[in-house]
């Protein structure tokens, strides 16, 4: 499907605000893809869709979650989780998409994963560090860059399992099995 195409699509389900976060998130996509070799027709894809189900309704959603047998443990945990996998799922089923990676992009871009790809990781951080994002701390997050790809997605991936805690919010799993996984790989490479 041709991207002006998705874009106009996903315009039409996101409040405006939100869309100027997508194009955010595109342009970010895009340069990291760029710098750490990844292809960014797949970043451009998955930057584009990756909140496609962000203003979904939750009853529609939770019953997407049971019907496809996704994560069960997701329904104990804020609906705002949601909207990762069932994007994941309206972009196969809405859109198309069958590139896994893509997929899984979409999937874990809120909460990470051990052993990420590296677009799933572009994915990830973009959605964090786009321009439009201006939390304190956002600048040293997007300086990581000059560090790596895996340095900065631990980072993110730090700030925002902080953030929760500081919150007093329970953290999904895959976050912390995220957080420990590049941890213990930074950790690996200091040894």
């Amino acid at each position: 499907m041709d991207r002006s195409v998705v874009l106009q699509k996903v315009k039409k389900r996101l409040p405006e605000k939100r869309y100027t976060h997508v194009l955010g998130v595109m342009a970010s996509a895009a340069v990291l893809a760029k710098e750490f070799g990844v292809s960014e027709e797949k970043a451009n894809l998955a930057a584009i869709l990756h909140d496609v189900a962000k203003f979904s309704d939750r009853d529609w959603m939770r019953s997407i979650i049971i019907k496809e047998n996704m994560d069960p443990r997701l329904l104990d945990y804020h609906a705002e989780l949601w909207h990762a996998p069932v994007g994941a799922y309206v972009a196969g089923k809405e859109f198309g998409v069958t590139d896994p990676d893509v997929l899984n992009a979409i999937r874990y871009h809120t909460t990470g994963r051990p052993d990420m790809s590296d677009l799933e990781k572009i994915i990830y951080i973009a959605d964090l560090v786009e321009p439009g994002r201006k939390f304190t701390g956002v600048e040293e997050l997007r300086a990581k860059k000059q560090e790596g790809l895996d340095e900065m997605l631990t980072a993110c991936v730090r700030h925002s399992v902080d953030f929760l805690k500081s919150k007093g919010a329970a953290v999904f799993p895959d976050s912390l099995d995220c957080l420990n996984y590049y941890t213990n790989s930074e950790r690996n490479v200091i040894e």
